[in-house]
């Protein structure tokens, strides 16, 4: 073959593979970022990790010392998920008795939210004790493929309201892990360092994975990241999935998605086993190593987020449940429930349990992009809406001697609430000239509980925008252009808007907004996806004309 026909035919073979390329571009995409992390971030097998470990011998009794704390953050946790607070799946036999148990100890916040519908954004808010779009922390870390593939997929078979997608924003956005907290902030892992405690992180993150935003100089002595978000691997004997061919998220995940954490910055290597398991067990190993100091551990778990994934041993357990999804989103519940349950037993072993402050609430409502209806019951709206249902999350605290025991707290509160709180318990100060939204609860949660003041409760995602004051709600939004008004006092659930017949309430609330949102800084990254959520509907049930939605900007 002449050197010219040798030209030729390379000439058309490369025309004929960037030919299937273009055509398969969807397909690359999609499975881009799982390629990639397979190249750049191997995974070694898993290995015991060398958590540090405190003093054989306590410097003084534990009485005396300053109280632990635990924080214990589910992921999409709906608040209809737990029995604790008067829902759940106790008549399919999932009920969460390890969290009952908890609330049973200490309170249960009758109105708890978190200050975001969506994870980075409620993360950031819990740590700091700040509403975090004062560091323009506002929008989703979000990798510009996962929008442009997701946009594309989410086109393709959809009746609903069209999807947005910048495409140019999308392109040129920043690399997923330079997006995050600034390092500027301080948090509630900074303070407690401080203070003098061990300061412990186990699991999700969110938050950044730049050096300088990543746990360990945000506070956290130790760090056992998780890298990626599989529950256990895709085909492993000890799992059961549920893939949801609705979703086009769910599509993204599942080929990108790999099974790994780190300690410390390190290699990834991956977990022993099912993720909520070994995420317990390197607790519980933390809390004895610790024993004899006052220590700080942030146990963030991965589940209940999709992609669903249960341990066989969990499903195995509700053979009674014949829906394959459902059963294995139960499965799932039934593993964070008995986390609690092992992360306390952890401490009365260890005789820590009378001195140990533990909350454990969730991130943000549950997602209606499951297709399972009743998570958020009796609540309207899912994860990505500021509707009930995807605010309103499960939240009780458990500090014996120090709140009262089986209480229930009737006044709105907030996850940005958790940081003062913890600094008044533990005497720990806060940044000089910061200002913190949140507010110290103890003073309410005694046998003596003082009234909790009056005070405006903000969320916010672009032009999508809340405000809640004294039980009243406006919710703005900017896609499609609508406004409700909600008397939550008599009507909880959200059914009757109220605009038309109080004016002069919505404009009360449209000023408190207008006013606290006029001083914010622009946000850290932009905004490049807007999808449509219906508010009163899974993903997986067909939208009719009339059906109310708002825009989520990722």
């Amino acid at each position: 073959m002449t050197r010219q026909k040798k030209l030729l035919t390379a000439l058309l073979c490369t025309m004929v593979l960037l030919g299937l390329l273009y055509a398969n571009r969807l397909y690359v995409l999609q499975y881009s970022l799982g390629w990639y992390t397979d190249i750049m971030y191997p995974r070694a097998a898993n290995h015991p990790v060398a958590w540090d470990k405190g003093p054989d011998t306590p410097a003084a009794p534990v009485a005396q010392r300053p109280p632990n704390v635990i924080v214990i953050l589910a992921d999409d946790l709906g608040i209809n998920d737990v029995s604790t607070h008067g829902g759940g799946y106790a008549a399919e036999k999932v009920g969460t008795p390890n969290i009952d148990d908890l609330a049973n100890q200490g309170v249960r916040f009758d109105r708890g939210y978190s200050a975001a519908a969506v994870c980075t954004v409620a993360r950031a808010a819990m740590l700091t004790g700040r509403y975090p779009w004062r560091a323009g922390v506002e929008f989703t870390p979000t990798p510009g493929a996962m929008a442009r593939v997701a946009g594309q997929l989410y086109a393709q078979n959809s009746d609903r309201p069209p999807i947005f997608v910048d495409q140019e924003k999308a392109k040129s956005a920043k690399d997923f892990n330079d997006l995050g907290l600034p390092a500027s902030e301080f948090t509630l892992a900074e303070a407690l360092k401080a203070r003098g405690y061990h300061t412990v992180h186990i699991g999700k993150w969110h938050l950044g994975s730049t050096p300088d935003m990543r746990p360990n100089n945000q506070g956290f002595d130790e760090t056992l990241f998780m890298e990626s978000g599989l529950h256990l691997p895709e085909q492993s004997p000890d799992v059961v999935n549920s893939k949801q061919d609705f979703d086009p998220i769910d599509k993204f995940l599942w080929p990108n998605m790999r099974f790994g954490v780190s300690y410390n910055g390190g290699k990834w290597f991956e977990p022993a086993k099912y993720l909520a398991d070994y995420y317990t067990d390197e607790a519980i190993q933390v809390i004895e190593n610790n024993k004899n100091r006052p220590f700080f551990l942030y146990l963030a778990h991965w589940g209940v987020h999709t992609p669903l994934q249960a341990s066989k041993a969990d499903y195995d357990a509700l053979a009674h449940i014949t829906d394959h999804r459902r059963r294995v989103y139960l499965a799932m519940i039934r593993s964070i429930d008995r986390s609690v349950g092992r992360v306390m037993e952890a401490l009365r072993k260890n005789g820590l349990d009378q001195n140990t402050l533990v909350v454990f609430t969730s991130d943000n409502g549950a997602p209606g992009y499951i297709g399972i209806p009743d998570v958020n019951a009796p609540y309207r709206g899912w994860k990505l809406t500021h509707f009930e249902g995807g605010l309103r999350v499960p939240f009780v605290a458990s500090w014996p001697g120090r709140i009262a025991a089986n209480s229930h707290f009737g006044s709105a509160v907030s996850n940005i609430d958790i940081f003062p709180t913890v600094l008044a318990a533990t005497g720990a100060q806060g940044a000089k000239g910061v200002d913190i939204d949140g507010v110290n609860l103890l003073p309410h949660l005694s046998t003596a509980s003082q009234p909790l003041a009056s005070r405006p409760l903000f969320w916010r995602d672009g032009p999508l925008r809340a405000v809640q004051q004294d039980g009243w709600k406006l919710i703005v939004a900017g896609k499609p252009n609508k406004q409700w008004l909600f008397n939550l006092t008599t009507d909880p659930t959200e059914k009757n808007n109220l605009l038309a017949t109080e004016p002069a309430k919505a404009a009360q609330l449209l000023a408190l907004m207008q006013t606290h949102h006029a001083t914010m800084p622009p946000p850290r990254w932009d905004s490049f996806i807007e999808l449509p959520v219906t508010i009163d509907k899974t993903l997986d049930q067909p939208y009719r004309e009339g059906d109310e939605y708002t825009y989520w900007s990722n």
